[in-house]
């Protein structure tokens, strides 16, 4: 799970840094539209940034679980 969060995470920094990138270009004409570019960016950016710490979370909580089992199964006992 907390692997399929790191890609989502890094898939919407992706598309965070394209839409910042568009706000420098030709394509927003005003300067309303590259706002609004350049703040899009900024909520995908602060979802990837939540996205991630929910993986890194996740990962934390199943690390622990595995480790709790071998301590109590013993670490030759694994089922």
């Amino acid at each position: 799970m907390g692997r399929n969060l790191y890609i989502l995470a890094a898939t919407l920094f992706v598309f965070s840094l394209v839409t910042c990138g568009v706000g420098y270009t030709n394509v927003a004409q005003s300067a309303g539209d590259r706002s609004l570019w350049h703040m899009m960016g900024m909520v995908l950016l602060l979802v990837a940034l939540i996205v991630t710490m929910g993986g890194v979370l996740t990962s934390l909580f199943e690390q622990a679980e595995r480790r709790s089992d071998n301590r109590r199964n013993g670490p030759g006992n694994v089922q």
